[in-house]
């Protein structure tokens, strides 16, 4: 797992000039940096995917694995919004999850956090 995830509002030409500069810096034979950042075109467009509910649900995977219903519980919320939550955080690459056997009971949805950390950054 990655110490940190950069999740971040940034333009179009900025995000292509890093790429630029990482593309010469390998060309120089130096490794890359090992960093993973999700960058949004428009603070509004964050918000939408960080959304309270959203960031609690981060800190929870983020501090130990769960299965879908526990996190339900711990958040005091319904496990659908939890497990539609969970569909948008995965895409966006800052959970994932796995299925494994439940004893008894079929199979359970463990999800777990991409990074140690989320730093978010936006200027408005």
């Amino acid at each position: 797992m990655p110490g940190k995830t950069i999740i971040k509002v940034d333009s179009t030409e900025a995000f292509f000039a890093r790429g630029l500069e990482r593309a010469r810096a390998m060309d120089r034979g130096e490794k890359p940096k090992k960093a993973v950042s999700i960058t949004f075109a428009d603070p509004v467009d964050m918000m939408s995917v960080m959304s309270a509910q959203r960031l609690q649900l981060l800190q929870a995977a983020r501090r130990k694995e769960l299965p879908v219903s526990k996190l339900a519980s711990t958040l005091k919320r319904d496990p659908r919004a939890v497990s539609r939550d969970i569909a948008v955080l995965e895409q966006f690459g800052m959970l994932k999850t796995r299925y494994e056997v439940n004893p008894g009971h079929g199979r359970q949805r463990i999800v777990s956090s991409t990074a140690e950390k989320f730093l978010l950054s936006a200027a408005v």
